[in-house]
């Protein structure tokens, strides 16, 4: 196992003011935008953050830390100040990171991040490293042997040509999978590849732990803008529009009509030729598409009714417009492992599918969209919040509004609703997360989310 302690990223800004001693000259040069003290004999003077201030980013984890997908190597091998490991962490928690992270994904046990840096290390991984999703992470016993859990941010080397001068866009985690988006240099995979979902071709009986292998994908029309990976397979969006997809494809979730493997990226058809489609989403065996006019298509496995308003069959092999009567104009969809969420251009959300939606213990399945009441995240009449934002785990939902806000719901398998409690979440309920919440992703069992402090 991999452990260790890692830098800080950010200062903590406090909102309350801090006492001084009058004329404090360290004070003063420290902040060099707070306004001179006037001199008093009779009360204390004050300090506040400065005008220049910059807010800090920062990393918050939780959920179930048992492999070591939070990143936090107490929680796993107790320190001197623990008794016995934390298995689950029921509310955020501060991850300790070098860089300025603008990217993650939540895995099935692991996570990456990334940081949009021209540095060397740009990518971080941590928690289950059986396949080698997480790259090849050398034991300290043996350069020939590789880590199976990853217990701290330990850096994921890239076979870039140029890596000063490259920077990572996007991660992706599947099951056993990983994907990197780079702006330069297109897309790696690394990770298992029994069914294709790395884009290269199979080997009989591959041993993946300890494998240095990060392949290269190659095969698209133009430059890969967004990578998400499902449970086995994987899709890939290009600036042109079109939709390629390889892996596992037993319920059509490659969309390439068969349900048979696919080994390298084939372009994904059906309803979606010739349509301008702006992002994609997977996670299980589901794929979703929205279309630069707002309109939402969907293949794969439909078992849960995610696309029973187009068929009563549970698989697809090609993708399909959906009609989503009275949900507008979409910008967003969200798919997990049996529900799915869309986000119009109104900042309105809408569910359906099977399990938890997030309109109360009544509504566990739905073959139209259901739409969740705005008041459920934060908007009145005096407070305008809008959601901007939809994310999905395997049983969870997440919504990020234009305040910052995070809301959450659905089934809390091993906290990793990081709501407090383990109890499930019938209606969307706010974490608190301490600054303004930038971005989210949701795992099977943890979560990680980016935010930057509010001052």
């Amino acid at each position: 196992m991999a452990s260790g302690s890692g830098a800080g990223l950010g200062v903590v800004s406090r909102m309350v003011p801090t006492r001084i001693r009058p004329w404090s000259p360290r004070v003063l040069r420290a902040c060099g935008s707070a306004s001179r003290p006037q001199e008093s004999s009779t009360g204390p003077v004050f300090q506040y953050v400065g005008r220049n201030r910059k807010p800090g980013h920062k990393v918050f984890v939780w959920g179930f830390s048992f492999a070591g997908a939070l990143g936090i190597p107490s929680f796993v091998v107790p320190d001197s100040g623990r008794k016995k490991p934390r298995k689950y962490q029921l509310t955020p928690y501060r991850l300790e990171t070098a860089e300025h992270i603008s990217s993650a994904a939540c895995g099935y046990g692991f996570t990456l991040i990334a940081s949009a840096t021209t540095d060397v290390i740009k990518l971080w991984g941590m928690g289950l490293n059986k396949d080698s999703q997480l790259g090849f992470q050398r034991t300290q016993q043996s350069r020939s042997r590789s880590y199976d859990y990853v217990l701290e941010p330990s850096p994921v080397p890239l076979p870039l040509v140029d890596p000063l001068q490259t920077r990572v866009v996007q991660v992706s985690c599947g099951r056993a999978h990983s994907l990197v988006l780079t702006d330069r240099e297109g897309v790696f995979s690394l990770g298992n590849n029994a069914y294709g979902q790395c884009g290269r071709s199979i080997v009989e009986g591959e041993a993946y732990s300890g494998s240095h292998m990060i392949h290269q994908v190659e095969g698209f029309d133009g430059r890969v803008v967004q990578v998400a990976c499902g449970q086995d397979h994987s899709l890939f969006l290009t600036e042109a529009g079109s939709v390629f997809s390889c892996g596992w494809g037993a319920d059509g979730q490659t969309g390439v009509g068969h349900y048979a493997v696919s080994a390298s990226p084939v372009q994904v058809g059906g309803d979606l030729l010739g349509v301008d489609v702006q992002q994609v989403s997977t996670y299980g065996d589901c794929s979703l598409a929205v279309s630069a006019e707002g309109q939402v298509y969907g293949w794969g496995n439909s078992e849960y009714l995610q696309l029973a308003s187009v068929t009563e069959t549970t698989q697809i092999s090609s993708p399909r417009l959906l009609p989503l009567i009275g949900c507008g104009k979409v910008v967003q969809a969200a798919c997990g492992g049996t529900q799915v969420a869309v986000l119009n251009d109104q900042g309105q959300v809408f569910v359906w599918g099977y399990g938890i939606l997030g309109k109360g213990p009544k509504l566990s399945e739905s073959s139209t969209p259901e739409m969740i009441p705005s008041s459920l995240f934060g908007r009145s009449e005096f407070s305008p919040a809008s959601v901007r934002a939809v994310r999905c785990g395997l049983h969870h939902l997440a919504a990020v509004t234009d305040r910052g806000e995070l809301f959450v719901w659905g089934k809390n398998v091993r906290g990793c609703l990081g709501v407090g409690r383990r109890d499930d979440q019938f209606f969307p309920w706010r974490v608190t997360v301490p600054g303004h919440v930038l971005d989210v992703a949701c795992g099977v069992d943890h979560t990680v989310a980016l935010a930057k402090s509010l001052l």
